[in-house]
C-alpha cells in the first residue's frame, strides 16, 4: 500500500508544470475541449507507467535486497535531474489536430520524465511495483485531466517544479552517501 500511496503523491508533485502536461494544457488551449486528446493522454500515460513499473519489477528481480537503496538513490538523482535540467518547451505555433501527432510526442514526454522515473523507483524500493505503478497512474493521470481542465498553467509552477527537482536531487544525494558509507 506504502508503493501506491507514494507513487500516487510523487507523480502528482512531479507532472505539475511537466512537459507533457504542458502539451496537453496548450493542445487544449488552442483546440477546445476535446476529449479524445485527455483519452490519448491517458493511454500513454497508462503505457509509459506500466512500462517503468514493469522496468522495475525486472530490477527487482536482479538486484540484491542490500543494493534497492542505491537504485533508489540513483532514480531520485535521475528524478530530480530532469525536473532541473528540463523545463517545459513552449506552445507549439501551429499545432496539428492529429491525435497521433499528441500521441507520439507525449509518448516521447513520458518515456523520460520524472514521474515514470519515480515510479520505477518506488517500485525497487519498496518491492511493489504493482502498486507503484498503480498510484504513479492515478497520480499522472490526475496531473494530466487538471492540465486540460484548467489550459491556462501558472507561471510559478515552473519555479516550484525546479524547487521539487532541487528536493529530489538533494535526497538522492543523501540517500546515496548513506549507501556508499554503509
Amino acid at each position: 500500500m506504502s508503493g501506491f500511496l507514494f507513487a500516487l503523491i510523487a507523480c502528482v508533485l512531479a507532472s505539475l508544470g511537466a512537459r507533457d502536461q504542458a502539451l496537453v494544457a496548450s493542445l487544449r488551449a488552442v483546440q477546445g475541449p476535446r476529449p479524445a486528446l485527455l483519452l490519448v493522454a491517458l493511454a500513454t500515460a497508462a503505457a509509459t507507467t506500466a512500462l517503468a513499473a514493469w522496468a522495475g519489477a525486472r530490477l527487482l528481480a536482479d538486484l540484491a535486497p542490500h543494493q534497492r537503496g542505491l537504485a533508489a538513490a540513483l532514480g531520485l538523482l535521475a528524478a530530480g535531474g530532469e525536473m532541473l535540467l528540463l523545463g517545459t518547451p513552449r506552445a507549439p505555433t501551429e499545432p496539428t489536430r492529429s491525435l497521433f501527432a499528441a500521441l507520439v510526442v507525449l509518448l516521447a514526454h513520458q518515456v523520460t520524465d520524472a514521474a515514470r522515473l519515480l515510479v520505477l523507483t518506488l517500485a525497487v524500493a519498496t518491492a511493489a511495483p504493482v502498486p507503484a505503478g498503480l498510484g504513479g497512474f492515478m497520480g499522472s493521470a490526475a496531473a494530466l485531466a487538471a492540465g486540460w481542465l484548467a489550459p491556462a498553467l501558472p507561471p510559478r509552477l515552473r519555479t516550484a517544479r525546479r524547487l521539487a527537482g532541487l528536493g529530489l536531487t538533494g535526497l538522492g544525494t543523501v540517500l546515496l552517501w548513506r549507501e556508499l558509507i554503509a
